[in-house]
C-alpha cells in the first residue's frame, strides 16, 4: 500500500467528484466537485498543491458484466492526461454503483434534492476511494 494521501476521482462527462484520504490511507472524505472543461486543470493544480497526494485513484465505470464501454474509455483518457500533466501515479478502481450508493446515503441523511445534485459526485468519489483503501488494507494482510 502506498504511504501518504490518495485522491479519488469520480470522472463524469460534466463534473468530477473529488475525495481525499487521510495520511494513513484509512479514511476517505468527499472534498469537492470540479466542473469539467475550461479551468479544470487549475482547480486540480490547487487541489494537488493543497493535499499533496502520492496517488490518484480514478473510479472506472464498467457495466454489471464488468465490460468497459464508451464512458470507461473517456474516463481512462481524462485520468491518464491528468496524471501525466501533474506527474502523479494513477490507478483505477471499480466504481460500479458508487453514485447509486451516494444518492441513497444522502437521501437517508435527509439531504434535500437540490443539495444532493451538487454533492453526489464528491460523495461517490469518497465511496469509491474508501473501497479502494479497504481493498488495499485487506490485500496487505
Amino acid at each position: 500500500m502506498t504511504s501518504g494521501r490518495v485522491i479519488g476521482l469520480d470522472i463524469g462527462s460534466k463534473r468530477i467528484g473529488v475525495a481525499v484520504s487521510d495520511e494513513t490511507g484509512f479514511l476517505a472524505t468527499a472534498i469537492t466537485t470540479v466542473q469539467r472543461g475550461k479551468g479544470d486543470r487549475a482547480a486540480f493544480r490547487a487541489l494537488l498543491d493543497r493535499w499533496k497526494p502520492v496517488l490518484l485513484v480514478s473510479g472506472l465505470p464498467t457495466g454489471m458484466s464488468g465490460r468497459e464501454g464508451p464512458q470507461a474509455a473517456d474516463t481512462r483518457e481524462y485520468a491518464e492526461r491528468l496524471a501525466e500533466d501533474f506527474n502523479i501515479d494513477l490507478t483505477y478502481y471499480d466504481e460500479r454503483l458508487s453514485s447509486v450508493m451516494a444518492e441513497r446515503a444522502m437521501i437517508d441523511a435527509g439531504v434535500r434534492r437540490d443539495r444532493r445534485k451538487e454533492k453526489v459526485d464528491a460523495v461517490a468519489a469518497a465511496i469509491m476511494l474508501q473501497g479502494y483503501l479497504d481493498n488495499q488494507r485487506m490485500r496487505k494482510r
